[in-house]
C-alpha cells in the first residue's frame, strides 16, 4: 500500500515539474506573455544567422529580443520585430545592424542610439540597418581574385632583378 502511494506522489512531482519546463520553454521562446516593454521594426536586406528569440543588445548590453520575422513583399527585405525593454528610451535616429561575437560567433542585433529628440514608440521602425556580412563570400572574394593589384600588370616584375653594380 506504501508503495503504491509512493509512486503516485513521485509521478505527480514529475508532472508538475515537466508542467512549469513547458511554461519556462514556452515564455522563454517569445511564445508567452511580453515582459512588457514595446515593439519596433527594422528591415534588413541580409538576416542570416538572426532567428527569434535571438538577443538585442545595446554596448553589449541585452535590452531586447527578437520576436517575428517575415519577408516584405514588395522590396524583398526582411523584417524584423524586436521587443524592448520598458525602460530603454531610443532615440528615433537609432540605427541597427546584425553583428556577431567573435568571428565564429553567435550572430545578434546591435542597436546604436542617435541623437535625436524624438523617440521610437510601440510600433515604430527604424529606419537606419545594416544586414548580417557574408563572412564565406568575403573569404572567397579574398582568396579567389585574380588581375587585382600589381603582381597582375607585372609591375613587380622589375624590381625582382638585382641591379648592376657598376
Amino acid at each position: 500500500m506504501k508503495s503504491d502511494t509512493l509512486e503516485t506522489l513521485v509521478g505527480a512531482a514529475v508532472v508538475v515539474v515537466a508542467f512549469f519546463f513547458l511554461i519556462f520553454a514556452w515564455g522563454a521562446t517569445g511564445h508567452g506573455g511580453a515582459s512588457g516593454g514595446y515593439r519596433v521594426s527594422a528591415q534588413f536586406d541580409n538576416i542570416s544567422g538572426i532567428n527569434v528569440g535571438t538577443d538585442v543588445r545595446i554596448a553589449g548590453i541585452k535590452v531586447g529580443t527578437v520576436v517575428g520575422q517575415n519577408l516584405d513583399p514588395k522590396s524583398y527585405q526582411a523584417r524584423l520585430i524586436i521587443q524592448l525593454r520598458p525602460e530603454v528610451s531610443l532615440s528615433d535616429d537609432t540605427s541597427a545592424k546584425i553583428t556577431s561575437e567573435g568571428l565564429l560567433g553567435a550572430q545578434f542585433v546591435s542597436l546604436e542610439p542617435g541623437g535625436s529628440e524624438g523617440k521610437l514608440k510601440d510600433g515604430s521602425e527604424i529606419s537606419y540597418t545594416q544586414g548580417s556580412v557574408d563572412m564565406w563570400n568575403l573569404i572567397s572574394q579574398a582568396m579567389f581574385s585574380k588581375g587585382k593589384g600589381a603582381d597582375a600588370k607585372g609591375a613587380d616584375t622589375q624590381d625582382a632583378t638585382p641591379a648592376a653594380k657598376p
